[in-house]
């Protein structure tokens, strides 16, 4: 169909963008923050608004463009914010020393003449700077200096029309909480808001970031987990189901798990975009039939990137070499790790090495070894469960095969562990039974999706040559 005149005389334009400095924040907001807008950004003492502000007007900043302007109140003084902003990676001390980037303090008028003297200096500095982007922290500190609420919606009716009026972008930073949003007029006039927060769990912070709001864009909604590194923000967007086509077309395509026997009564192996959870107390095998998954993919030229919590580098290289191979040759052959100690664990922290690694390296199996770190790194379990549920669609997705471990014990159903299973196509229950004071190792297929498959206990053995069955 012809596209009518007045229909296209109607079409909006594109919403201009102001990056954030950080690609994984702007692909949450959808592209950035909109041009010539009023920004909140607000959270608790130490939540990181001063850093992501400072990141983004780096990032914004250019010698031959309008400049920027970075505005203190009566919180901390100049002197100070500049000091700590030189230790981080961002700083250019050049974007300072050309005029690009200006940091000036509204402190002194401010204690003289309350909020009336905001936009009489708003004025002058718009009118003979003409900056493209203006940062106010701390905003709250304005706000607590206002005598009423009829004086505070005044101050904002006059700077949310100058800003406008001269296409400038405006970012104000305050220690606000949410319960202020309806009764702070502030956030009345705000084009976005994002929110930061510290979460205590176990002997560490965990910090998030939410959009609230933003006007003209379809940003990505819930908590998404950062790091405040010496390269400023490092944000984490929350993991989603991907689109997925709606089709019924069936992959019978199997992929041998390299466990001799295992095959044969698994109908040929996994699925090859599937998951398969290995469930069993310590010692049963559970790693060492997961890596011999792995080498397996190796030998057919399928890569794998094994990904593990409790052993490191070191120690996995060792439990490699026990099951006949070069630790050097299996990373020739397309062998990847993926490490994280789990006392840091954060589980959102790594999904971007994760997606980044199964993309350049063309990832065909994948090994999550435990799924038990994960649930004690969580400090929300339903979060986990949907985290733990767009994981395993973005593997059958991409066409991965995944193998996950799960540790179970004798004192108690382990969190999870049903909600963890319903997520998998096969489900291997190891465990080690005591027969007439001697000890042996079994395997038992509990479930397993589109296959006719035994539900007799196996024996399984752990030989020079690997994990064995039946």
């Amino acid at each position: 169909m012809t596209e009518t005149s007045d229909t296209a005389r109607f079409k909006p334009a594109p919403l201009g963008r102001i990056t954030s400095g950080s690609v994984q924040l702007d692909a949450i907001l959808g592209g950035g923050f909109p041009s010539n807008s009023i920004n909140m950004l607000m959270g608790e003492p130490g939540s990181g608004k001063t850093i992501l502000a400072e990141t983004l007007i780096f990032a914004n900043a250019s010698a031959d463009g309008r400049p920027i302007l970075y505005l203190t109140t009566l919180s901390e003084p100049l002197e100070k914010v500049v000091r700590y902003l030189q230790q981080f990676s961002f700083y250019d001390d050049e974007k300072l020393m050309s005029g690009a980037i200006r940091y000036e303090s509204l402190g002194e008028e401010l204690a003289k003449n309350g909020i009336s003297a905001l936009v009489p200096k708003l004025r002058e500095i718009i009118k003979t700077m003409s900056p493209k982007i203006i940062v106010i922290d701390s905003f709250k500190a304005i706000h607590d200096l206002s005598t009423s609420l009829p004086e505070m919606r005044q101050m904002l009716y006059e700077v949310s029309g100058l800003l406008t009026a001269y296409e400038v972008t405006a970012f104000f930073l305050g220690e606000y909480s949410e319960d202020q949003i309806p009764s702070y007029p502030e956030f009345a006039v705000a084009d976005a808001m994002v929110e930061l927060a510290r979460k205590k769990q176990g002997t560490r912070d965990e910090r998030y970031l939410r959009v609230l709001k933003l006007r003209g864009s379809n940003y990505q909604e819930g908590l998404h987990a950062f790091r405040i590194t010496e390269d400023g923000l490092h944000v984490f967007p929350r993991l989603t189901s991907p689109d997925i086509p709606m089709r019924y077309t069936a992959n019978n395509e199997r992929l041998s798990t390299g466990v001799e026997g295992l095959d044969r009564i698994m109908q040929g192996g996994v699925w090859a975009a599937g998951a398969t959870l290995l469930e069993g107390p310590t010692g049963a095998g559970k790693t060492t039939l997961a890596l011999q998954f792995i080498l397996e993919g190796l030998k057919r030229g399928e890569s794998g990137l094994y990904v593990n919590f409790q052993e490191n580098p070191t120690q996995l290289a060792r439990s490699i070499e026990s099951l006949g191979w070069n630790f050097d040759e299996a990373r020739k052959k397309g062998l990847h790790l993926l490490y994280a100690s789990p006392v840091e664990l954060q589980i959102d922290s790594i999904l971007v090495e994760l997606f980044r690694t199964i993309k350049e390296h063309d990832i065909r199996r994948v090994v999550v070894d435990s799924i038990g770190d994960l649930i004690v790194a969580a400090s929300d379990l339903n979060r986990l469960y949907s985290y733990l549920y767009a994981l395993v669609q973005h593997f059958i997705a991409r066409r991965v095969v995944c193998m996950m471990t799960l540790e179970t014990t004798s004192a108690g159903v382990v969190p999870m562990e049903g909600q963890i299973s319903a997520l998998t196509d096969a489900i291997l229950r190891l465990g080690v039974e005591l027969d007439g004071g001697k000890a042996r190792r079994t395997l038992q297929i509990v479930k397993a999706r589109g296959t006719n498959h035994d539900l007799d206990v196996q024996e399984l053995r752990i030989t020079s040559r690997g994990v064995e069955v039946g």
